[in-house]
């Protein structure tokens, strides 16, 4: 997840995420002790992150903020993605999509709506 992420997370209480976290980030990031041993710290590039945690083992990795999204985006290492409606309109905040260097289509797999408000699209990149 990018920074900017991370610390949204970090307001939010206990540390959601079971699985070990990435952040991404140029610069040093503080990392509570709390979640030392589920969050680390890495200044790659998304090419090279994604080809140290394949060779480590990782099979899917879940990526999350605006501009990590648009990188790895950029960098044609996204398959899938969850898109999560929340309904609230923000007047302001990084677009999601904002800058990627091409079109990229989408092929639609599911929708999932739940009772509090939430909807969830699902897409695979189209080949």
């Amino acid at each position: 997840m990018g920074r900017n992420t991370y610390e949204k997370v970090l307001t939010f209480g206990p540390w959601p995420y079971e699985k070990p976290g990435i952040v991404l980030s140029r610069n040093p990031i503080d990392i509570p002790t709390e979640i030392a041993n589920k969050v680390t710290h890495s200044s790659e590039t998304p090419k090279i992150l994604y080809t140290q945690l394949s060779a480590e083992g990782a099979r899917r990795l879940y990526i999350d903020g605006g501009i990590t999204i648009q990188r790895f985006l950029n960098a044609g290492l996204i398959t899938d993605l969850t898109i999560t409606l929340i309904p609230i309109i923000l007047g302001e905040g990084i677009p999601l999509f904002a800058s990627l260097q091409q079109d990229i289509p989408l092929t639609h797999t599911e929708i999932l709506s739940y009772p509090f408000g939430f909807v969830q699209l699902k897409y695979e990149v189209a080949d």
